[in-house]
């Protein structure tokens, strides 16, 4: 057996010494830093979806005045582009509830076409609501206990127990312009179950306040664990996160402490942020599961990897690589966007290269050939996000998405092109997404109510092409 001896080893980490197999001072402190280096890396990657979720909460409040249990409008482009990835044709409309401050939470939706869904803090749906839920638009009375609460006897409520106290909603209206749109969001109404013989009134907040208004993109250094520090505040410890939650002790994030890391810690914490968040991206834009890519001869890829499980957790893992890769571009996770029934749910395809496979340039001229017949039988949807924040595109126009709904310019066929540049095209400026030189970015094409050569992949969607 090989022993270490007294010598010095080359590592990836550096040289190590020893002295009669016993680590030196030096390679002890070398070693410890290393160790708190990767947990950090590791940590990031793992509290995504909560730190992004106590963004959104906090974004809620700052730029609405929203307080848990309002319903808040992001209905324009200024509010959504404080949001990941969200499209602009349908208005979102969301609330936090905190469960253990009301106790088991009511969630009343009115009929109509609606998509949504109720997560928890860890991005897993609780249940869809809508068109997709089990009141399948027909309206209805959804009920949330909390982590270690007693389920209400509850005749006609959908009743659901949430591993979090923190519980994200949202849903958005399908058909904005219909009549009855106004009257479905304001119908939406949350309330303690103990108060559901006469639930006082919702707060709806249809406006955000004037300004520069805050993001939910999670932020970068200490201010991530921060941010995570908060996320963590009163949520119950699960088994399968007791590992992650060791680490964090040694990098000063400890449950009922406040977080106060010392200048060691503070280094490998920013470090660690730094790198974490690289590591994201290089799994968000250049991922390596099985079957992402749509079809074999396009560089589409699926937004979610089709093995994804709802809640994670597959025969004898969790799906940590496919959560965080998820979570570093899209925030709220739904049945509903992963629908296996023609006709149902949305899906999403997602470019981030041409078709030579070079990153999509804001300075430079594209053109995406949408060939005739989408397959989606509510509408489709092309929207721009810039790279760094995945939020929309920052255009001086403020177009980030051109869709079926908005009047585009069809060919004879039947087809439609758009076209992404610094530039419109001369006659064919309502196909035009405006891009910023400087900037790159990525496309989603959206299909709402995705039909059979979706699923079949028998429809082609051609790569986007440079134009010269």
């Amino acid at each position: 057996m090989d022993t270490f001896g007294t010598r010095t080893i080359d590592t990836r980490v550096g040289p190590l010494s020893f002295d009669h197999g016993m680590p030196t001072s030096e390679t002890v402190a070398k070693l410890y830093d290393e160790m708190d280096f990767q947990r950090a890396v590791q940590c990031y990657l793992w509290a995504l979806p909560i730190v992004s979720w106590e963004g959104g909460r906090q974004a809620n409040e700052a730029n609405f005045g929203a307080d848990y249990d309002d319903v808040t409008l992001y209905g324009d482009y200024r509010t959504l582009s404080t949001a990941f990835t969200p499209n602009l044709t349908t208005p979102y409309s969301w609330a936090f509830l905190h469960l253990a401050e009301q106790g088991p939470t009511v969630v009343e939706m009115p009929p109509g076409a609606t998509a949504g869904a109720i997560i928890d803090w860890w991005e897993r749906p609780i249940t869809d609501v809508g068109l997709v839920g089990p009141d399948q638009g027909r309206g209805g009375k959804y009920l949330l206990v909390g982590p270690g609460q007693d389920t209400p006897e509850a005749p006609g409520f959908h009743v659901f127990r949430s591993r979090t106290v923190h519980v994200p909603f949202f849903f958005r209206v399908l058909n904005p312009e219909a009549d009855d749109a106004e009257a479905i969001k304001a119908g939406v109404r949350i309330y303690p179950y103990s108060r559901h013989e006469d639930p006082p009134p919702t707060r709806h907040i249809d406006s955000a306040r004037d300004g520069e208004l805050r993001t939910m993109v999670p932020p970068g250094g200490l201010a991530y664990w921060e941010r995570l520090a908060e996320a963590l505040a009163g949520e119950p410890g699960e088994d399968r996160d007791r590992f992650f939650r060791a680490m964090l002790r040694s990098l000063g994030i400890e449950a009922g402490k406040p977080f106060q890391p010392d200048e060691r810690q503070r280094k490998l914490l920013i470090e660690g942020a730094l790198v974490g968040e690289a590591i994201a991206k290089t799994c968000a834009f250049h991922r390596r599961f099985v079957g992402i890519r749509y079809r074999p001869d396009v560089r589409w890829n699926y937004l979610i990897s089709p093995d994804w499980a709802l809640n994670q957790d597959v025969d004898d893992y969790t799906q940590l690589e496919e959560r965080s890769t998820f979570a570093y571009e899209v925030l709220a996770m739904s049945a509903g966007s992963m629908p296996t029934k023609p006709g149902t749910g949305q899906t999403y395809l997602c470019a981030y290269w041409d078709a030579d496979g070079q990153v999509l340039d804001g300075a430079k001229s594209y053109r995406l050939h949408v060939p005739p017949n989408p397959p989606a039988e509510r509408f489709w949807a092309v929207t721009v996000y810039d790279l760094d924040t995945r939020c929309f595109i920052q255009n001086k126009e403020e177009i980030p998405e051109r869709s079926s709904r908005t009047g585009l310019k069809a060919n004879d066929d039947g087809s439609v092109d758009v076209y992404f540049g610094p530039t419109a095209p001369a006659g064919l400026e309502s196909n035009w997404i405006p891009t910023v030189p400087g900037k790159a970015w990525f496309t989603y094409l959206r299909l709402y109510g995705p039909l059979q050569p979706f699923f079949d992949r028998s429809w082609v969607l051609p790569d986007i092409e440079t134009l010269q």
